[in-house]
C-alpha cells in the first residue's frame, strides 16, 4: 500500500476543520484523483499551494465539493433490481404490517432526488396513493445542499424522464415550463435533510435503507462504521438496498443477504439484555417467599469481584462496593455526590463523554485498553459503561463495571510471542497466504475502482451530453439570427436600389441634410450641376460649399425647414453650373420628417431645379 501523502492528509484536515466536510474516510485513490483534477483547472502545483489557494478563494470551496462529492443517479437505476425490491421485498413487509402503521424509508446519498421519488412511486404503485399520503415518510439526505435543493425542486427535464415508464410519468407528474414536476401532494411525504453519514447520527426506527453505490467511495474503516449506524438504524427486520458494487461480504454479523445479487439484506437482530435487568424486580413464582432481598442484592453487589459503581441519571453516585474501593478509593461515604467531582471521572481516562453517549444511545460501551498505575503497579483495564433502564424504558441511570484485564493482558503478550515464533516457523506459507489475500484485496479494490471510475465516466458523459445540447440550442439560435439578418440585408438592400433609382430617375438636384447641415445625401443630377461627387460631398457642410450656387441666399429657407415650426420654403436664384454657364435654380427646401411623425425634424431635403440656360 503506498504511503499516505501528509501534504494531502493535511488538506483534508483543513477541509474539515473550515468548512465541516470530514473526508478523511474516503478512499484515497478516487480523492486524490478529483482533488487533482480541480488542483490543474486552476494551476495549483501542489497540496501546500492549494490550500492557500482555498484561503484566498473562499467560492473555490464549492466547487471543489462539486468535483469531489460525484452526484450520479437516475429514476429506476438498475430495473431489475427496483423490481425485484418491489415485488419480492416490500410487497410481503407492507402486506405483514397493520393496515394504519406508518412506514418509514431512509434514502440514504439521494444527490437530485431521483431514487427517492422512484421509491415514492414504487410505494404508492403498492398501497394506493391515499395510503402512501397517510402512511409514509421518506427521509431523503445528502451532504451536498446544492443537490438537495435542486431535488427539493423536484423538476426533470426530458433526458432524465427517460427512464421512467411512460404511465408512472403520466401519473405521478407535471408539465411546468417545459419540464416535468413531481406531484405536490405526495412531494409532501418525501422530506429532504443534509445528512453526513461519518458524522451524523442515523435516522431510527426505519423500514427500508436504501443507499446506492455510496459506500463505495468510502475505506474500509469508515464503511464498518457507517454499517453499524444503519444497523441502529432498521427495525428488526429492517432491509436494506444497496449499489451493485457494494457486496457486504465481510459484514455477515449485522447484514444478512436476501437477494446477493440485487444488492438486498436483511438486519440481523442483536441478541442482549436489557439494560438494569440485574435490578429488576423479581417474577412472581409459586415457591415460597424469599425474605432480605434487599440485604441480599446490596451484599452481593458489594462482594462483586469486579469494581462496580453505579450512578443516578443526573449524574450522582448511587452505589460503589468495596472493589471500587479498594481500586480507586470510592467509597460507601461519596455516595451523593456528583460524578464530575470524583478523580474517577477523568482519571485514568475520560469518562463523562463515554457516560453522556451511553445515556444518549442507549446501549453498552466499551472503553479498552485503559492504562492505570497504582503505586508501581501497572494495571490494565477495560471499562463497560451500561445505562440502567426502568420497566417503562425511562432512563434510571448508568452502571461502570472496571475489569482488571491484566493477567489477559499478561497472555496475550504472551500468546503474541508465541505466535511470532510460529510464524517463525511458517513464514513460507504465511507469506503465501498474505499474498493470496493481498491479491484478493486489490482484486476487490480494482473492482470498486472501476465502479467508481464508471461513475465518474457517466458523470462526464452527462455533463459532455449537457454541454452538446447547450451548443446545439446556442448553433440554432445563431442560425436563426443569422437568416433574419440576411433577409433584413436583403430587404434593405433592395430599398437602397430603390431609393437610387428614384433619385437617378429625378431631372432636378437633390440634397439631403440632417439638422446640423451636414451632407448626407447627393444624387445624380446634382453631380451634373456643380461637378462634385457624391463621395466628395458627403459629410461636408452644405453652407461651406464651393459651388455656383449662391448659398447664403438659402439661409432663410433652410432655417425655415429645421425650425421649431418646420415649414420649408423656396427660392428662385441665378447660379453657375459646372461649365461655367449662368443658369436660373428654383431651390425649394421641404423638412425631413419620419412616417410616424414627429415634433422636430430629422434633416432637411433640398431640391434644386434648372430653369433657362444664360448663352452667355
Amino acid at each position: 500500500m503506498q504511503p499516505a501523502d501528509p501534504h494531502f492528509e493535511a488538506l483534508l484536515v483543513y477541509l474539515k476543520e473550515s468548512r465541516g466536510f470530514d473526508f478523511t474516510g474516503y478512499k484515497r485513490s478516487s480523492l486524490i484523483r478529483r482533488v487533482d483534477r480541480r488542483m490543474s483547472q486552476v494551476g495549483a502545483a501542489d497540496y501546500q499551494e492549494y490550500v492557500d489557494y482555498l484561503q484566498v478563494h473562499p467560492d473555490e470551496f464549492t466547487t471543489l465539493f462539486n468535483t469531489i462529492l460525484i452526484n450520479v443517479t437516475a429514476f429506476f437505476r438498475d430495473p431489475d433490481a427496483w423490481d425485484y425490491l418491489a415485488k419480492d421485498v416490500l410487497g410481503p413487509m407492507l402486506a405483514a404490517k397493520p393496515a394504519d402503521a406508518p412506514i418509514r424509508i431512509w434514502c440514504a446519498g439521494c444527490a437530485s432526488g431521483e431514487e427517492a421519488y422512484t421509491l415514492a412511486m414504487v410505494l404508492a404503485e403498492l398501497i394506493g396513493l391515499e395510503a402512501f399520503k397517510d402512511r409514509v415518510k421518506i427521509y431523503a439526505t445528502d451532504v451536498d445542499e446544492e443537490q438537495l435543493n435542486d431535488a427539493r425542486q423536484a423538476t426533470y427535464g426530458d433526458r432524465e424522464m427517460e427512464a421512467v415508464p411512460p404511465e408512472l410519468a403520466e401519473r405521478y407528474f407535471e408539465p411546468v415550463n417545459g419540464r416535468q414536476a413531481f406531484r405536490k401532494d405526495m412531494r409532501r411525504s418525501v422530506i429532504f435533510g443534509r445528512n453526513d453519514l461519518v458524522q451524523d447520527a442515523p435516522i431510527s426506527r426505519i423500514d427500508l435503507l436504501t443507499c446506492r453505490n455510496t459506500l463505495m467511495y468510502f475505506n474500509a474503516e469508515t464503511q464498518a462504521k457507517i454499517l453499524g449506524r444503519f444497523h441502529f438504524a432498521l427495525r428488526d427486520e429492517g432491509v436494506l438496498f444497496l449499489g451493485k458494487a457494494e457486496m457486504l461480504l465481510s459484514h455477515a454479523s449485522l447484514f444478512t443477504p436476501i437477494d446477493l445479487k440485487r444488492r438486498v439484506f436483511r438486519r440481523v437482530p442483536r441478541l442482549y439484555a436489557r439494560p438494569g435487568i440485574a435490578f429488576a424486580e423479581p417474577p412472581a413464582n409459586s415457591g415460597a417467599p424469599v425474605t432480605g432481598l434487599d440485604e441480599l442484592r446490596n451484599e452481593a453487589f458489594a462482594a462483586n469481584p469486579l469494581a462496580q459503581l453505579t450512578l443516578t441519571a443526573d449524574g450522582h453516585v448511587a452505589l460503589s462496593n468495596r472493589q471500587l474501593e479498594k481500586l480507586f478509593g470510592v467509597s460507601s461515604r461519596d455516595i451523593g455526590r456528583p460524578f464530575r467531582d470524583l478523580d474517577l471521572s477523568y482519571r485514568p481516562v475520560e469518562l463523562r463523554r463515554y457516560i453522556e453517549q451511553a445515556q444518549l444511545e442507549r446501549r453498552t460501551l466499551r472503553i479498552p485498553d485503559v492504562d492505570y498505575q497504582r503505586g508501581g503497579e501497572q494495571i490494565n483495564l477495560e471499562v463497560q459503561i451500561s445505562p440502567l433502564a426502568g420497566m417503562d424504558g425511562s432512563l434510571l441511570g448508568v452502571n461502570l463495571i472496571f475489569h482488571d484485564v491484566t493477567a489477559s493482558r499478561r497472555l496475550k503478550d504472551e500468546l503474541e510471542h508465541a505466535n511470532q515464533q510460529l510464524e517463525a516457523a511458517y513464514e513460507e506459507l504465511q507469506s503465501t497466504n498474505e499474498e493470496l489475500e493481498t491479491t484478493n484485496e486489490e482484486l476487490q479494490s480494482t473492482v470498486e475502482e472501476l465502479e467508481t471510475t464508471n461513475e465518474e465516466l457517466q458523470s462526464t458523459n452527462e455533463e459532455l451530453e449537457t454541454m452538446n445540447e447547450e451548443l446545439q440550442s446556442t448553433n440554432d439560435e445563431l442560425q436563426s439570427i443569422n437568416d433574419q439578418l440576411r433577409i433584413s440585408s436583403t430587404q434593405l438592400d433592395e430599398a437602397n436600389d430603390f431609393l437610387e433609382t428614384v433619385l437617378t430617375s429625378m431631372e432636378a438636384g437633390v440634397a439631403v441634410v440632417d439638422p446640423d447641415l451636414r451632407i448626407r445625401m447627393w444624387n445624380r443630377r446634382a453631380e451634373d450641376l456643380w461637378g462634385l461627387r457624391s463621395s466628395e460631398v458627403i459629410g461636408q457642410h452644405f453652407l461651406n460649399l464651393d459651388i455656383g450656387l449662391p448659398i447664403e441666399r438659402l439661409r432663410p429657407i433652410l432655417r425655415s425647414a429645421l425650425g421649431n415650426e418646420a415649414s420649408g420654403g423656396e427660392l428662385q436664384v441665378d447660379a453657375v453650373n459646372r461649365r461655367g454657364r449662368t443658369i436660373s435654380v428654383r431651390v425649394a427646401c421641404t423638412p425631413l420628417r419620419r412616417r410616424e411623425g414627429g415634433t422636430q425634424p430629422e434633416g432637411a431635403i433640398i431640391v434644386m431645379e434648372t430653369g433657362a440656360v444664360d448663352p452667355g
